[in-house]
């Protein structure tokens, strides 16, 4: 009698941690490259098509299960992204060593969508808020061109650079960027710390580059078209920071075009990433 008991309790126990290794999925970070022109932005919508609804498909089909993708950030349509990370789950523990796993994808994958990456994170990592930063740049041309029609804004006329660089300088000293941010965004704070803004020319372009630990939606385009106005001379330098302390969107120029914008680096802590990654 006590033999069958003692059998009958090891084979519920083999039975429990059968049942609880099968529900239990490991966490991957994935990153990725696109070209947003031909999406309606990242994050899944009704009737549009999004690079998150992309990608999870090829995910599902590739690993044979549902898979569904959380993204760093949203981003508009038509804006690009040289690096974009999102976290998913699943079954499989070893996906960041299979190393026919990105050549699949890709295949899969439209040409302006390329995965770069897949890494193992702890189980808590979020791809959107365990972000430490994110970098954006933005591109404005004076010449145009056809095969860049999609990658930058065509801004006549000649800008006041060392202008738009002290207006630039002054978003280290602010952190509410209400006046910024697209209205009725839900935002529950919009407060920022911005760790670098530059403008740099390079060859036929004028280059901004802004860090920041995160950012408001629309927050970049409306910094940019705020400061061409700088640049044009439509406005001065402390016009630009009477902007930004009024806190209030109408008080700001126009958003820059979304064609122009890339999110170039998303910065992530160590600690996520197990040690034999």
């Amino acid at each position: 009698m006590i033999f069958y008991t003692l059998m009958a309790f090891r084979i519920n126990c083999l039975i429990t941690y059968i049942c609880i290794n099968s529900f239990v999925k490991t966490r991957y970070f994935i990153y990725i490259s696109y070209r947003g022109t031909s999406y309606h932005g990242w994050q899944v919508q009704p009737n549009s098509v999004t690079v998150q609804k992309i990608l999870d498909e090829a995910l599902s089909t590739i690993l044979r299960e549902n898979i569904s993708t959380t993204g760093a950030g949203r981003t508009d349509t038509g804006v690009h992204a040289m690096v974009f990370c999102a976290h998913f789950d699943s079954k499989a523990n070893d996906l960041d060593r299979r190393k026919s796993l990105i050549f699949r994808l890709n295949r899969y994958l439209p040409g302006d969508i390329s995965v770069t990456a897949v890494r193992r994170v702890v189980p808590d990592a979020n791809a959107r808020y365990s972000a430490v930063s994110r970098t954006y740049k933005y591109y404005i041309t004076g010449v145009k061109d056809p095969f860049s029609e999609d990658s930058g804004w065509l801004v006549h006329g000649n800008l006041n650079i060392p202008a738009m660089n002290d207006a630039a300088s002054l978003l280290l000293d602010h952190s509410d960027f209400t006046s910024f941010s697209r209205l009725h965004s839900g935002n529950k704070t919009n407060i920022c710390r911005i760790l670098e803004a530059r403008w740099e020319e390079e060859k036929n372009k004028l280059v901004f580059t802004i860090k920041a630990d995160r950012f408001l939606r629309n927050m970049v385009r409306a910094i940019v078209g705020t400061m061409t106005d700088v640049g044009s001379g439509k406005i001065n330098v402390r016009e630009f920071e009477e902007i930004i302390l009024a806190k209030n969107r109408s008080k700001a120029g126009k958003s820059a075009p979304a064609k122009g914008l890339f999110l170039m680096a998303i910065e992530y802590p160590g600690e996520i990433f197990p040690v034999t990654d």
